[in-house]
């Protein structure tokens, strides 16, 4: 997630780049094309230019919009798991009796399922933006949970699957009655919502053939202004249509990384520092000591 904060000038035209390089060789183009073949070229009106502009403007705020829907939904997921995540613990503290609940004993069912909850947070964001949990989940689970998760696929499903069996033997072991169960179910059912609006988020791609009109326009724009600029005010088009190519670039950039708020980049979610919030949430509620900080920025963003 972008601070907000002073973006660093490399950020924000190091991937329009190339866009802009190409821009510049049909700026040159059309000035040698003017130097050697003036009678010849076409007048082109500046309104056929205007009229393409609007238009693709209209577009690209479409696209824009849509984009940042995708990623202020996949925001408000994780603020959910984040609720959720506590209250799965908050619940589980206050139903089971004191008997199955040791004070500060690593084993108990509170500190297992707290810490599962942790490396379920971590797992699933990492499984989001395409990264392997293995090492993360084997800072907080034991050997045997992790033998468990081995052939799962989604692992944050075995997780899940994980806390089921937990509080399916707690019922049985009359650790917590019915309506109790039913709470915590509830609660896990929430969470395995979350996390497949999450998965629906990042396995639904947005239109590609949208993205590549947008930008096949661009250029068609771009090219009737520079042979509409090179009649009227000379050398001075090649810098005019370099900012205004660098405006319209710029803006479907930031519709393409807004698309996909699992890409593991910057614009991204930030799925690590709300998993962080969570571990520092839970292992509070245990009373343990040693609780990490929150995730600090790297620069002028938040993964």
């Amino acid at each position: 997630m972008l601070l907000d904060t002073k973006l660093p000038i490399y950020y924000i035209f190091r991937r329009i780049l190339p866009d802009i390089i190409r821009v510049m060789f049909i700026s040159v183009f059309f000035q040698v094309l003017k130097w050697f073949l003036s009678p010849y070229l076409p007048l082109i009106p500046l309104q056929l230019s205007a009229i393409l502009g609007s238009c693709i403007s209209l577009l690209l705020a479409f696209a824009i919009s849509q984009s940042y829907e995708r990623w202020w939904e996949a925001r408000k997921i994780w603020g959910a798991i984040v609720n959720d995540s506590r209250t799965l613990v908050l619940q589980a503290r206050s139903f089971v009796k004191a008997e199955f609940l040791p004070p500060q004993a690593p084993d108990s069912p509170l500190s297992a399922l707290a810490h599962r909850q942790i490396a379920w947070c971590y797992c699933l964001g990492e499984t989001l933006r395409g990264l392997n949990p293995d090492a993360t989940l084997a800072r907080y689970l034991p050997a045997a949970e992790l033998a468990y998760l081995q052939p799962h696929a989604n692992k944050a499903l075995g997780l899940l699957a994980l806390h089921t069996n937990q509080l399916k033997d707690l019922y049985e072991r009359q650790a917590i009655n019915t309506l109790q169960q039913v709470y915590l179910d509830a609660t896990l059912v929430r969470l395995c919502e979350a996390m497949g609006q999450a998965e629906r988020i990042k396995n639904t791609v947005f239109p590609t053939n949208y993205r590549l009109l947008v930008h096949f326009l661009i250029y068609l724009f771009l090219g009737t202004l520079s042979l509409s600029l090179v009649e009227t005010i000379g050398l001075w088009e090649t810098p005019v249509l370099l900012m205004v190519a660098s405006t319209f670039f710029l803006l479907e950039r930031t519709a393409r990384y807004l698309q996909d708020p699992f890409n593991d980049a910057p614009t991204d979610t930030p799925v690590t520092a709300l998993a962080r919030t969570v571990e520092i949430n839970l292992r509070q509620l245990l009373q343990e000591t040693q609780v990490p900080a929150p995730l600090a920025p790297a620069e002028f963003y938040l993964m």
